[in-house]
């Protein structure tokens, strides 16, 4: 599960970490109130109005400017709420822009230069361990950093047994080439932000940039945090956060349902039981000269009414020129999942695309039966290879 980026500050300062203050509203009203309550609580007299979307890349897409007086927060506002934000992380018709965040300006002149790092935790899957990632070269660019110059990124991997040592603590904030107080202040921020990612099972911090101030302090000027949706049960204020609005809509239905949908860009859709087993349909769709419209599996228990919803998940997409269902009858008898699709056809009435179902394991021949026998535009399939052929078939007559 995203979190917006003010969402994400407000979980680093519930753990100590020095965050740049700001109020997230939704109206250009509420923007120029939240401007003036920011003056009165921390002297700011420029605001930062930041769109918030889950999404990177926000200021070279525009949802990112300074406002130096209360007639240019009106107009940044106006201009940033309602608009659809492209960055080269969205969509080519980018995401619609709901709530903005107005925040206090960190840039202010002072006895030193402001700097800006990048620091992120992630976990590395390859080792096992939780991974601290930062680099002196923070900001907008730093995708191109890690692309062109890796030897800039340090990291410092953290013993699960052993948790974030100090002496780590203090080696990230001498590889940043910090001194003084503010080195000080950079060993207190890392023990914040890493107390913030293990306390609300995050699987990803990042904060871009994370900034030295003019006067020496280490300051979370963005944020982005993705929570592990496996520990949500335990972590039921965070997971009162989500804003279903920056979701896929058909996502968030079929998760309603129980139902593990990913859309995707393709012409076929996807109907089958066990992760495994969805990633060799598609790599067999590609093969058969199609692209996966989708990732759903329907679980082990693969009853009518599942199938059912899982039908009308996936004939939501107009670009879905056939539908592969892909069962294997372990858990789930292959002619119990062959009645709910002959079922679930009747219900929907007339289904314009073709069907193409493969069914193997237990009772497989009498699912083939069933589905041969039905009377309805449904073919039936017994290896992975008759399958792909059959969609083949199915997308040649509809090119």
């Amino acid at each position: 599960m995203n979190l917006h980026e003010h969402q994400a500050k407000d979980i680093l300062k519930k753990y100590g970490a020095k965050i740049q203050e700001g109020i997230a509203v939704e109206s250009v009203d509420a923007a120029i109130q939240a401007a003036k309550d920011l003056t009165a609580s921390t002297g700011t007299q420029w605001h930062i109005v930041k769109a918030q979307v889950h999404a990177g890349g926000r200021g070279k897409g525009g949802g990112v400017k300074l406002a130096k007086n209360l007639d240019e927060l009106k107009e940044r506002a106006s201009a940033i709420l309602g608009m659809h934000l492209i960055t080269p992380q969205t969509s080519k018709e980018g995401k619609l822009v709901n709530r903005i965040l107005i925040a206090q300006d960190m840039y202010y002149p002072g006895p030193t230069e402001t700097k800006e790092f990048y620091v992120s935790i992630l976990l590395d899957r390859t080792k096992k361990q939780n991974v601290i990632i930062y680099s002196t070269e923070g900001g907008m660019d730093i995708e191109e950093v890690a692309e062109h110059h890796p030897e800039k990124l340090y990291k410092t991997w953290i013993d699960p047994q052993l948790g974030l040592l100090d002496f780590q603590c203090r080696q990230i904030a001498f590889n940043l080439g910090l001194e003084g107080d503010a080195y000080k202040d950079m060993v207190k921020f890392v023990r914040s932000i890493y107390n913030a990612y293990m306390g609300s099972d995050a699987s990803l911090l990042e904060i871009n940039p994370c900034l030295k101030t003019s006067d020496n302090q280490i300051v979370a000027v963005d944020g982005k945090m993705s929570i592990d949706e496996n520990a949500e049960y335990r972590q039921k204020e965070i997971a009162e956060l989500r804003d279903l609005r920056e979701e896929d809509p058909t996502e968030v239905e079929a998760g309603s349902y129980g139902l593990n949908y990913v859309k995707l860009d393709g012409n076929v859709g996807c109907m089958v039981n066990g992760a495994g087993l969805a990633m060799a349909t598609m790599d067999i769709i590609k093969l058969s000269g199609g692209e996966p419209a989708n990732f759903l599996d329907v679980g082990g228990t693969a009853n009518a009414e599942r199938v059912e919803k899982a039908f009308r998940i996936i004939l939501k997409d107009p670009n879905v020129k056939a539908i592969l269902i892909n069962i294997f009858g372990g858990i789930v008898r292959c002619d119990r999942v062959a009645n709910g699709v002959v079922e679930a056809y009747k219900n929907i009435g007339n289904i314009q695309v073709p069907i193409i179902v493969r069914l193997q394991g237990t009772n497989a021949e009498e699912a083939a039966k069933i589905i041969n026998e039905s009377g309805l535009k449904v073919s039936s399939a017994i290896t992975l290879a008759e399958a792909a052929l059959r969609v083949k078939e199915a997308l040649a007559t509809v090119r």
